[in-house]
């Protein structure tokens, strides 16, 4: 149960950051016209690299947190804000492809991929930032630090609960990148504008969970001392 839930919370959380359809579109125009196999190709080895991307991020993020001195209480209030204002941000945007904007401007202007290189291209831009960007960085962060607030057994539970939603969203960064020009003439932007004001409602209800739960802790330690 425990580590369902924590799938549940983790996968929610990070779906409408890497948003693998929005995102598709953003690779489709970055990579153009090309041979279903290199869509196939390029899809494979980004969804490799966001898996040890994103799983190297959420394995040491305690680490980073201790080295620096942050407590989890503040880590939780600070993330958990961002996240909510993520999932607000999202929640009012006036059409479907405000997202895939964003991740396009998130790219430099003067990176034109050309297809010749689109191998060098597979981190940067292609992994980082279009498929998971900063937003997506401090949510797994988050996450980590969350999952640190458990017993032994319940704190490996719930980081494998995290990197199991990394690797299934990863998966489905695979499948969108790489079918990108057959899925993205399949889904209207109305269709998938309804979809992303739900799951932006939800992005912003967890944040102001965990939000909410760093406070309660922060107000227990002061009535304590």
């Amino acid at each position: 149960m425990i580590f369902l839930n924590g799938f549940l919370l983790a996968f929610s959380a990070l779906l409408p950051l890497i948003n693998p359809l929005g995102s598709a579109l953003v690779f489709m125009s970055l990579v153009g016209s090309a041979p279903p196999k290199v869509y196939l190709s390029l899809a494979r080895r980004i969804a490799v690299n966001n898996i040890v991307f994103l799983g190297t991020i959420e394995l040491v993020g305690a680490a980073i947190l201790n080295f620096f001195g942050i407590s989890l209480p503040i880590v939780q209030v600070t993330g958990g804000l961002v996240i909510a204002a993520m999932g607000w941000k999202t929640l009012n945007e006036s059409d479907a492809s405000a997202n895939t904007r964003q991740k396009r401007e998130e790219c430099d202007e003067k990176d034109e991929v050309l297809l010749e290189n689109l191998n060098k291209k597979v981190f940067y831009p292609f992994t980082f930032p279009v498929t998971s960007g900063p937003g997506t960085l401090v949510t797994v962060l988050t996450l980590s630090a969350q999952a640190s607030r458990h017993g032994l057994k319940a704190n490996l539970l719930q980081h494998g609960a995290v990197f199991a939603a990394v690797v299934v969203l990863s998966v489905g960064v695979f499948l969108c990148y790489g079918y990108a020009p057959k899925i993205t003439t399949k889904i209207s932007q109305s269709t998938a504008h309804g979809i992303l004001r739900v799951i932006a409602f939800i992005l912003l209800c967890i944040g102001v969970q965990i939000a909410w739960n760093g406070v309660s802790e922060l107000v227990s330690t002061v009535l304590k001392g």
